[in-house]
């Protein structure tokens, strides 16, 4: 995350929750500043790491830690919901699909894929459900990302013994498409005219009308050749 990134949250959070704010306890010491209560929650979020694990970096107590984490949440939803934390409506909708025209892809919404998050506390009893082609136990989120790193739609959570497409049946994408709430597109390309966008998406994903799949270019021997003999034992 970037200084300018960090601090303008640190910022909006302390001006939107006074937990935030610094503060004189019962005997007049300072507590915690805004932007140290901040990096305590980004700090556990980052590495995954328990309370106690920050106490001597950030000069702060576990049970604060907890509730560092806890408003911060909550601040987040609260000051960046609205904005950031939906789907894109009509002026998105153009907006994205204006900056993708000028990238050589017209009308494209942006690109989808999966994931895989490593589960290190994983239960025993969940690790075969949750244990695929990675090593270990791991979640898939689902994501769709535009060129800016706006992710305006997330799916999260499905057991790493799915693939990309069987977490595509399972995930809301397209919910508001067939439910016909999904913002009214119109455009024409190589004089066919077209009336829902497009995701950039790789060669697993369904041939559907609403998948663009990206051109192979492989580079390299190894990579040509493999790609010969992949084509030799389909044929």
């Amino acid at each position: 995350m970037s200084k300018s990134l960090f601090l303008r949250n640190a910022a909006a959070l302390g001006a939107h929750d006074e937990y935030f704010r610094q503060r004189p306890n019962a005997v007049g010491a300072l507590g915690g500043s805004p932007i140290q209560k901040a990096a305590a929650a980004l700090r556990m979020l980052a590495y995954g790491v328990l309370a106690d694990f920050l106490d001597e970096c950030v000069r702060l107590g576990e049970s604060t830690l907890i509730e560092c984490l806890q408003h911060f949440f909550r601040g987040v939803v609260d000051v960046f919901g609205e904005e950031y934390l939906k789907a894109p409506n009509v002026e998105d909708t153009l907006r994205l699909m204006a900056m993708n025209t000028t990238r050589g892809f017209p009308e494209m919404l942006g690109s989808v894929d999966c994931m895989h998050w490593r589960w290190d506390k994983c239960p025993t009893t969940w690790k075969g459900m949750y244990t695929g082609h990675k090593e270990g136990p791991t979640m898939i989120p689902e994501a769709v990302a535009s060129h800016d790193l706006w992710i305006w739609h997330t799916f999260f959570g499905m057991p790493s013994s799915l693939n990309d497409i069987n977490v595509l049946r399972r995930s809301p994408l397209f919910d508001r498409l067939t439910s016909g709430t999904a913002p009214q597109l119109e455009y024409t390309v190589n004089g066919n005219k077209y009336t829902m966008g497009y995701y950039l998406a790789d060669g697993i994903y369904p041939t559907w009308a609403t998948f663009v799949k990206a051109f192979r270019k492989p580079q390299g021997n190894k990579k040509v050749h493999g790609d010969t003999r992949s084509c030799k034992k389909k044929m």
